[in-house]
């Protein structure tokens, strides 16, 4: 996988991919001397946190053979990224870990905190994108709403699914970059669900509130997705925006097993960055074929004097939805939108049909 500035979701290459029929884009293949992997966690390392955690990097690591595994917090005292990153050894001037954040969509604040952590760091390290948006995401919701009795966990194609809730909210933490790229997941959960769909912020209680007002106005029955794995909000805080705004709430998606899979798929998107390979042929004194392309500002070298990575900025223009199996765009919706049934694409993942304007009923 790699990600395409052009789009809001990754776009596939063939790189780190499994050969054969039953390849999957979080299996990779990697040498032995692989960079480590770093899962920086927001929050700091509490006993619910660090056993969902220690689920989700055994998961990633189950899909990165060959690399260390490691898992850094962004506060406390214990198990602290800038302690993590300081362990870590470069072989020659080689890249020595990809830190890839345990958040599923761009925060200011914890984006800060790494890059800051990351610049600081002696021996050359790449930061990874965020999880999301992509469609495991949206399967990673469908599952915990199943979970809550909010929605059915079998699919049928292009049949209707009734589900328990009739409107669904998809809550992010951040601020508009947040979401904006929730929206793109919303479009994939609607595909799902084919029921009415959208996006809010859960630093801001009002923002959940007007989502909702907005869905009862066409629905009777509204519950809340929190698309956040769990350390970033505090213990409490989404059973008070549920009541608050009286809507039923699904649990956090904690180490379902996309969560893992998705770290993985970012650590090899870094890895498939230009610089890597620059960085590789430099460490060895090869010459370099060509002048590599600047390095995203999310994978930029840092440490050892190196440019630190910049904090993420927003994503230009609109979000697009792109289908697992390729990159197409899809505008994402400006407002409660419901989607058809999808069709399956060649990894078991459903392309997001066209999304009709709120109020109209699923093709």
């Amino acid at each position: 996988m790699s990600a395409d500035p052009g789009s809001a979701l990754p776009v596939r290459t063939s790189r780190y991919r499994r050969r054969g029929r039953h390849s999957s884009p979080h299996q990779l293949s990697l040498p032995s001397d692989s960079p480590a992997l770093v899962i920086a966690v927001p929050g700091s390392a509490r006993q619910d946190t660090e056993e969902t955690v220690a689920r989700i990097a055994d998961q990633a690591a189950a899909s990165c053979h060959g690399a260390e595994v490691l898992v850094g917090y962004l506060r406390g005292g214990i198990d602290h990224l800038e302690d993590v990153l300081a362990s870590l050894v470069s072989h020659d001037g080689s890249l020595a870990g990809v830190v890839v954040p345990l958040l599923p969509f761009p925060n200011l604040e914890a984006d800060q905190v790494i890059a800051d952590v990351v610049a600081a760091a002696e021996a050359p390290l790449l930061i990874g994108d965020h999880l999301g948006p992509h469609p495991l995401l949206a399967e990673a919701l469908h599952a915990r709403l199943a979970d809550a009795g909010l929605a059915r966990a079998a699919r049928a194609g292009r049949i209707s699914i009734v589900t328990a809730a009739d409107g669904v909210i998809v809550g992010a933490v951040g601020g508009e970059d947040a979401v904006q790229a929730a929206e793109v997941v919303a479009v994939l959960l609607a595909s799902r669900l084919t029921t009415l769909v959208a996006a809010a912020s859960l630093n801001d209680p009002g923002s959940i509130k007007d989502a909702a007002a907005r869905l009862r106005r066409a629905v009777p029955r509204v519950a809340l997705a929190p698309c956040l794995v769990g350390p970033e909000l505090t213990s409490g805080t989404l059973e008070a925006i549920a009541a608050l705004t009286s809507t039923e709430c699904a649990p956090p998606l904690g180490s379902h097993p996309a969560v893992g899979q998705l770290v993985a798929i970012r650590y090899g998107a870094a890895l498939a960055d230009p610089a890597v390979a620059t960085m590789v042929a430099q460490a060895k004194g090869e010459p370099l074929t060509a002048p590599a392309p600047r390095a995203a500002s999310r994978g930029a070298p840092a440490g050892n004097g190196k440019e630190a990575p910049a904090p993420a900025a927003p994503r230009a223009g609109a979000p697009a939805t792109a289908g697992p199996a390729a990159g197409e765009a899809a505008p994402a919706p400006a407002a409660p939108a419901v989607a058809g049934a999808a069709d399956p694409a060649p990894d078991g993942h459903e392309e997001p049909q066209p999304v009709p304007p709120a109020g109209t009923s699923a093709g």
